[in-house]
C-alpha cells in the first residue's frame, strides 16, 4: 500500500508538472524559414492559446542571442483561458550563410529563474552562395611542410568568380587554382615554417553580386600539439 500510495504521488506531481508546461499550446516549437541570399532579417512566429483554466502571464523572455528580438503580440503577455497570441522572433541575418539554429526561452508565472516552461527553436536556411571547405586548416609544429587545399565552390546560377585571396600573416603563403571559371577552386595554402606557432586570417574575394556574401574567411593555424585528454573509466 506505501509503495502505491509513493507511486501515485510521483505520478500526481510529474502530472501536475507538465501540466504546468503546457499552460500555453503551442501550434508547434520548431519554426523553419527559407531565407532569399539577399534578406537583411526573418521573421518566424509561434501561434499558442491559453488551454489551461486559469490565465497565464508569460513574464519574461530571453533570445538567447543579439541577433534575435521577440515580441508578444504586440506587447501583450497576460492571456485568460481560451485566449490566443503569437510569439513573432526577428532574425538579423548579417553575413551568415547555411542552416542557423537558435532558441528562445519564455517564462510563465511560477517558473524557477534557470527552468523557462517554453523553449522556441527558430531554424533558419540561408542559401550558401560562396561555400569554403574546410573553413580551417591546421598544422602541428615540428610536422610536415605540407600544403593543404581549401575548397571554393559557388552555388549554381550566374557564375561567380574569385577576385583576390590574400592572407593576413607572412608565414603562410596561398595559390589560388582555378578549377572551372566562377564554379570550382582550389586554394592551396602552406606554411613557411613548421617549427613557431602562427595563424593567420585568409580573405576571399569575390564578384558577387549581393555585398554580405562577397568576401569570405579561412583560417591557417601553426600549433603545438596536444594530446588528447584520457577518458574518465567508468
Amino acid at each position: 500500500m506505501k509503495v502505491a500510495i509513493a507511486l501515485a504521488t510521483v505520478i500526481g506531481s510529474l502530472v501536475a508538472a507538465w501540466s504546468q508546461a503546457a499552460e500555453l499550446e503551442f501550434d508547434n516549437r520548431l519554426t523553419e524559414v527559407k531565407a532569399p541570399a539577399d534578406a537583411a532579417t526573418v521573421t518566424a512566429d509561434f501561434p499558442f492559446t491559453n488551454k489551461s483554466d486559469k490565465t497565464v502571464t508569460i513574464t519574461k523572455s530571453d533570445p538567447g542571442c543579439s541577433c534575435l528580438t521577440i515580441e508578444v503580440s504586440g506587447g501583450k503577455l497576460k492571456y485568460a483561458p481560451g485566449e490566443s497570441g503569437v510569439v513573432r522572433t526577428t532574425f538579423e541575418m548579417g553575413n551568415l550563410s547555411g542552416t542557423i539554429d537558435k532558441v528562445v526561452a519564455l517564462w510563465l508565472d511560477d517558473d524557477a529563474p534557470n527552468e523557462p516552461s517554453v523553449k522556441l527553436n527558430v531554424r533558419v536556411h540561408i542559401p550558401v552562395l560562396v561555400n569554403v571547405e574546410p573553413k580551417s586548416v591546421k598544422w602541428e609544429l615540428g610536422g610536415a611542410l605540407e600544403p593543404q587545399t581549401i575548397q571554393i565552390l559557388m552555388a549554381e546560377g550566374d557564375p561567380i568568380r574569385v577576385t583576390a585571396v590574400s592572407s593576413s600573416s607572412p608565414s603562410f603563403t596561398c595559390e589560388l587554382k582555378t578549377l572551372e571559371e566562377g564554379r570550382k577552386y582550389d586554394l592551396i595554402v602552406t606554411p613557411k615554417v613548421i617549427d613557431a606557432p602562427g595563424m593567420s586570417v585568409i580573405r576571399i574575394e569575390t564578384d558577387c553580386p549581393i555585398s554580405k556574401h562577397r568576401v569570405q574567411q579561412a583560417f591557417a593555424v601553426l600549433r603545438k600539439w596536444t594530446p588528447p585528454t584520457p577518458s574518465a573509466k567508468p
